[in-house]
């Protein structure tokens, strides 16, 4: 049995034209920093699952479930998403736990 627990982080866009008008050339470039920063967490382990609203309005969010020892290690691969450190979006990190998983959820 594994010490490790799940926490969630909610991302919001700090800029809404980023999705109604395009990025800006460095908002592409954290947005794909931030993809593959999420892709190596989940070759870890550490990124279980991440996705985000289909919506390019006010309410749109992005979620990214991790899997962690503790709270401060969480927070820490939250703040290290380089959407996170590079201001394009904002997080917001809770104690999550994952109550139904399907065995009909497949990759991208």
């Amino acid at each position: 049995m594994n010490n490790q627990s799940q926490y969630l982080y909610r991302l919001h866009p700090v800029r809404l034209g980023m999705l109604t008008q395009g990025p800006t050339e460095d908002e592409g470039a954290l947005v794909t920093a931030h993809v593959a920063y999420l892709q190596a967490g989940a070759r870890k382990g550490q990124v279980l699952m991440a996705g985000r609203t289909q919506t390019a309005d006010e309410g749109t969010f992005g979620l990214v479930v991790l899997s962690a020892a503790s709270f401060a290690e969480a927070e820490n691969l939250m703040r290290e998403d380089p959407a996170v450190q590079g201001g394009v979006m904002t997080a917001e990190l809770f104690p999550f736990q994952i109550a139904v998983l399907s065995d009909h959820i497949t990759p991208p």
